[in-house]
């Protein structure tokens, strides 16, 4: 093999770096010519921040991220391209143990259904009003992130308003879990395993899950900016051969104690590999004597399935122009749409017309 051609890379320690983990540490990169180098970051904004400023040629990302810098929303903007999905569903919502008392008292369901837990919730807050106590806070990891509007679309569903009936603040996934214990949050929308590690110390009860309010959504993409997508064409296609490669191996049932020894290790989640098990098996603790089968939880997929979608991208900028983030213009959905473009995915991978476009099929009463 010739000369490897670096690659600099920033992720996040959550499950869904799987990819880029698998694809470094089983030697897909490699295969493919390229010497992926990881950095653990702390926070969405620093990924952000050092993808902008070059530091970074690739990312583990928010989808929304991408759209959020091209639209000049955020600062350090940059146009970006969001050429990949590294994986599906894997968030959920998890709120302290005495709030989840509160909603099982009022008939919550205990396996994750949106609909009535979110009325639950909403009983809640009327109780919380009525006894002129402090509003309920919810923590997300970012305002441009799945988290945040998987969080306000469920709530406003139950009729609860996300900026008047509940206080909703930013904390790096790694801290939700300890500021839940604290008292600092009440609840929050996070990816794992920041969910089960509430669950594990009996401080927080997971209530819904990404997958249950959007099946089959992208939740992290490989973000890059337009400017090294176009100098560096052939090595972003190698990378995403590889982490497609990668990502059929993370979804293979037989590699997920190798994937959960990997995760767990000191260079990414540096956490117990109880605390990676469940979502990568696909077995999910939603309490502490309550165990959910939900092999979709989380999905890794190569091939067609990681390929972006741009009814994708428009949910997310949809979002951002019904929560006051963005104005709607003609000219941003149209840059929203190549954002998700599959077209740099297809060609390095080689592979025919992409499916129609997946609808969206979020549970039932909730508004669009």
């Amino acid at each position: 093999m010739g000369q490897l051609t670096p690659v600099f890379a920033g992720f996040i320690p959550l499950l869904d770096s799987a990819v880029l983990v698998a694809a470094r540490e089983m030697g897909f990169a490699e295969e493919e010519g390229i010497a992926l180098k990881l950095v653990r970051e702390s926070s969405w904004a620093n990924i952000r921040d050092r993808v902008a400023v070059g530091h970074f040629d690739v990312a583990h990302m928010l989808a929304p991220m991408p759209i959020a810098a091209s639209l000049n929303l955020t600062s350090l903007a940059v146009p970006m391209l969001a050429p990949m999905i590294l994986g599906l569903g894997g968030n959920a919502i998890t709120v302290s143990t005495a709030l989840w008392r509160e909603m099982a008292d009022v008939g919550s369901d205990r396996n994750g259904d949106p609909a009535s837990t979110g009325k639950a919730l909403a009983k809640a807050v009327v109780r919380r009003g009525e006894r002129a106590e402090p509003s309920l806070r919810f923590g997300v990891v970012h305002p441009f992130s799945g988290h945040a509007y998987e969080l306000r679309y469920w709530l406003a569903a139950a009729d609860i308003d996300p900026d008047a009936d509940v206080e909703i603040t930013v904390l790096p996934p790694q801290l939700m879990a300890d500021a839940l214990a604290a008292g600092q949050l009440d609840g929050y929308c996070v990816g794992e395993p920041w969910n089960t590690a509430a669950v594990v110390a009996g401080t927080g009860r997971i209530v819904t899950y990404k997958q249950a309010i959007w099946p089959d959504s992208p939740e992290k993409v490989l973000g890059v900016t337009r400017k090294w997508a176009q100098s560096s064409p052939e090595t972003l296609a190698a990378l995403m051969r590889a982490m497609s490669r990668a990502a059929d191996w993370c979804a293979d049932p037989a590699n997920v104690d190798h994937l959960t020894d990997l995760l767990s290790g000191p260079d990414y989640l540096a956490c117990a590999p109880d605390l990676c098990r469940p979502a990568l098996s696909g077995n999910v603790r939603f309490g502490a004597t309550t165990s959910v089968a939900r092999p979709d939880f989380l999905k890794f997929s190569g091939g067609l399935a990681a390929a972006p979608s741009p009814v994708h991208g428009k949910w997310f900028y949809d979002q951002m122009v019904r929560w006051g983030q963005a104005d709607y213009s003609a000219s941003g959905e149209a840059d929203v749409l190549n954002i998700f473009s599959p077209a740099l995915y297809r060609e390095a991978l080689q592979i025919g017309a992409v499916p129609a476009e997946q609808s969206i099929l979020l549970f039932d009463s909730a508004p669009a």
